[in-house]
């Protein structure tokens, strides 16, 4: 077997003075490497900032020193092949290539898979076993047992309806798939990035975009995935059919949502940023996704409502068109107090809080004459509703409740007479109670 041989043959490298020259060669290409991508990376940094560097440009920094270092042992081995022996350069080589597969593939996974930066345990657990597989597909090929087990594979058959297929072309099949899948995600990842720092469209123009061409790419990469190895794009109408009856049976909702998801998007109802509520949920939208929606409360809490429900509830957009929201303080002052001078004191008292708008301006006014004093009302604007109505209020509050004291305005309380009329129910009363005693 000639891979058998690499061993053998490294060995008697060992004995000869061109080992030196390999290894000085090796050493020069990973120092050059590594010089090479860390200038890179310092001339990325200088020209976007930390804060600024783009999702997944300081991964593929880490991606660029086995790559660079990859191709000077390609053309060093190239270029000297026909001069020396270069198995040393045979061994580094496949190395370099695992390591920068390695590399390639953590980038990718967590350039697609990883959310706000943050890499999940399923994430580092894959890692962890694809590094495995590739060094040891490294150690099968420096060995010599990869050609054996190469042909065992090719050789294997598994009958699969009226066809027998290899478990060579099935493992072919499915890294082609994933392959693509990844560059495809990787693709659709990095256009929607792309997409979402265009200020001159419409966010949700630019979410419809993105998600439609993630999924354009997706199916691309199917079909040559399938094409790449053999394999008719046609059987496809077979799943096909099988989505539709599965739609038919029980998917209803699955895809109500995730056409729902396009409604939102290209009617332009909702956008991210809008502060909005539904049924019992009140918060910021911060994801549309094509089956459901994120909807951030003001205390942190992330509520996932399926599209369905944007769709067919009835929905409060605080910043569809217009962003301002009005506020109101309801109070109650007694029937002796002097409204018509207390009304100015109050909206002069509110037109000073921070976040209130002074165009409108705060407007106090007697509601009604209620049971127990004048209801009073103070309304203001605000024009940043994401930001809550709470800490407006409050404030609002207590300068209220300081105006009142400064110029001696009670509030009433409430009180109630009750009568009995008849003499007789209350003996009764009274003798209750006082059996109610005894027995205690």
């Amino acid at each position: 077997m000639p891979l058998s041989n690499l061993l053998l043959d490294l060995f008697d490298d060992l004995r000869q003075p061109t080992v030196f020259w390999q290894a000085a060669i090796i050493a020069g290409a990973i120092v050059v490497g590594w010089g090479l991508a860390r200038l890179l990376r310092r001339g990325w940094l200088a020209g976007h900032g930390q804060a600024h560097l783009p999702i997944g440009a300081e991964s593929f920094a880490r991606v660029l020193a086995p790559l660079i270092a990859l191709a000077l042992l390609a053309a060093a081995r190239f270029g000297l092949a026909h001069t020396m022996h270069v198995n040393l350069l045979r061994v580094a080589l496949a190395l370099a290539l695992s390591f920068a597969v390695i590399r390639l593939a953590f980038y990718l996974l967590r350039r697609v898979f990883a959310r706000r930066g943050r890499v999940g345990a399923a994430i580092v657990t894959f890692d962890r076993i694809f590094a495995l597989l590739v060094w040891l597909a490294v150690a099968l090929y420096i060995t010599g047992l990869w050609p054996d087990i190469f042909a065992y594979l090719d050789g294997t058959e598994i009958p699969l309806g009226r066809h027998r297929v290899s478990i060579l072309a099935i493992v072919q099949a499915a890294a082609s798939v994933v392959v693509l899948l990844m560059l495809a995600l990787w693709a659709g990842a990095a256009l929607e990035e792309r997409l979402m720092k265009l200020e001159g469209v419409h966010s949700s123009l630019r979410v419809v975009i993105a998600r439609t061409s993630r999924a354009l790419l997706i199916v691309l990469a199917v079909l040559a995935s399938l094409s790449a190895v053999g394999i008719d794009p046609t059987v496809l109408s077979v799943f096909g059919g099988a989505l539709g009856v599965g739609l038919g049976l029980g998917l209803q909702k699955i895809a109500s949502n995730y056409v729902s998801g396009f409604v939102i998007l290209l009617e332009r109802s909702l956008k991210i940023g809008d502060m909005i509520a539904v049924d019992r949920f009140t918060g910021r939208v911060t994801q549309i996704n094509t089956r459901y929606t994120v909807l951030q409360g003001l205390d942190g809490t992330e509520n996932v409502l399926p599209n369905e429900m944007l769709i067919s509830g009835a929905v409060q957009n605080y910043s569809l068109t217009n962003p301002q929201v009005r506020v109101a303080v309801n109070f109650t002052v007694a029937f002796d107090t002097e409204v018509r001078a207390l009304l100015p004191l109050l909206e002069q008292a509110c037109a000073g809080i921070p976040r209130v708008l002074p165009a409108p301006a705060p407007g106090a006014a007697v509601l009604r004459l209620g049971a127990d004093g004048f209801d009073l009302e103070v309304g203001m604007w605000i024009g940043d509703p994401e930001n809550g109505r709470g800490a407006v209020l409050s404030e609002a509050n207590l300068r209220i409740y300081k105006v009142l004291e400064e110029q001696g305005v009670s509030l009433p309380y409430a009180t109630r007479d009750v009568r009995l009329v008849s003499p007789e129910l209350s003996a009764i009363i009274g003798e209750n109670r006082a059996q109610g005693h005894q027995t205690a």
